[in-house]
């Protein structure tokens, strides 16, 4: 079970992450619809996994998992991409991701992903 910041610019996008998570006993302690909003909550709620979507208005997933990563290097955070962003998710994890889900969420692919990066 893991305290989890769901991180994405789409409602609907967070409500599915959202109830898949809370299926597999997790929490959801807080949710974030651009990447500057997530760097903010993540200092206010220290969440143990961040799920970051890439593409979003204000601040890029990207660019939030750098500036988390840099004040909280031991930051557990999976990035959620959509088919085609290969090369994102791939700077994503050279700035310090630990895992990506592609959309649309397979349930099973999410669990696996939360479960691993948990360790």
């Amino acid at each position: 079970m893991a305290k989890i910041l769901v991180v994405d610019d789409a409602k609907f996008m967070r409500v599915t992450l959202t109830n898949m998570l809370e299926k597999a006993n997790h929490i959801v302690i807080g949710e974030a619809e651009n990447g500057r909003e997530a760097v903010e909550l993540y200092r206010k709620l220290k969440p143990e996994i961040v799920t970051m979507d890439i593409t979003m208005p204000e601040m890029t997933g990207l660019d939030a998992v750098k500036e988390i990563k840099k004040e909280f290097p031991d930051a557990k955070i999976v990035m959620c991409s959509s088919m085609g962003q290969q090369k994102m998710v791939m700077d994503a994890i050279e700035a310090g991701a630990k895992d990506y889900i592609v959309k649309p969420f397979n349930e099973n692919r999410v669990n696996e992903a939360i479960d691993k990066v948990l360790g």
